[in-house]
């Protein structure tokens, strides 16, 4: 009878995807203009959410939740591939707000928000990550990227944030740069720029 019941509901995964999709659209476009308080720019929301989608990406972690805009990029993508987020974020009030703008974009199952100081959550997170997004205080970039480097699966991506803006320092950029494990570019769509490493295979 199960089996009889599921063969007819109109109700498939895709459409569900579909109507999670809209929903997800809708408050992106009638929030367009509204993010402030240091989050990422739309075109830079959209730059995550390839990267995950394009690489297949299923365990993520963001660096900075700020009220939401780059985490709702990122657990959409996340609803593509079967993953989650975990997000850290040291401000209540944003981390509330966050989780606000969250749920009402129909995303909460896709993410793992976390309340606390980055500097030590990152140090006892276990890992292992496939995608890390970097956004959080600019020169604690380099122990970020030293803490999770090893954490980092091989073929898995470490994206920085404000990297072609003056916010990210010459030193932290070239200690990338220059990693031998790590193949480096950066993303200039928006005037923050993304820096983009992958971890050789």
């Amino acid at each position: 009878m199960l089996v009889s019941i599921l063969a007819i509901s109109p109700f498939s995964l895709a459409q569900i995807k579909s109507d999670l999709d809209k929903k997800v659209e809708q408050f992106l476009n009638t929030h367009k203009r509204e993010w402030r308080d240091m989050n990422v720019p739309y075109e830079d929301g959209k730059i995550l959410y390839d990267l995950i989608v394009k690489n297949g990406y299923t365990s993520a972690l963001e660096i900075g939740t700020s009220t939401g805009h780059s985490t709702i990029w990122l657990a959409w993508a996340m609803s593509k591939t079967g993953g989650k987020v975990i997000t850290l974020e040291l401000n209540e009030r944003r981390y509330k707000e966050a989780l606000k703008n969250i749920a009402e974009a129909g995303l909460s199952e896709f993410v793992d928000a976390r309340l606390g100081n980055a500097h030590d959550l990152v140090k006892q997170l276990p890992g292992p990550f496939d995608f890390v997004f970097s956004d959080a205080d600019k020169d604690w970039y380099t122990q970020y990227f030293i803490n999770l480097e090893s954490k980092l699966k091989a073929g898995g991506c470490f994206a920085t944030h404000n990297v072609a803006d003056g916010q990210a320092d010459a030193d932290f950029m070239n200690y990338v740069k220059n990693h031998t494990q790590f193949t480096t570019s950066i993303d200039r769509t928006s005037r923050a720029g993304i820096m983009i490493s992958y971890k050789k295979k």
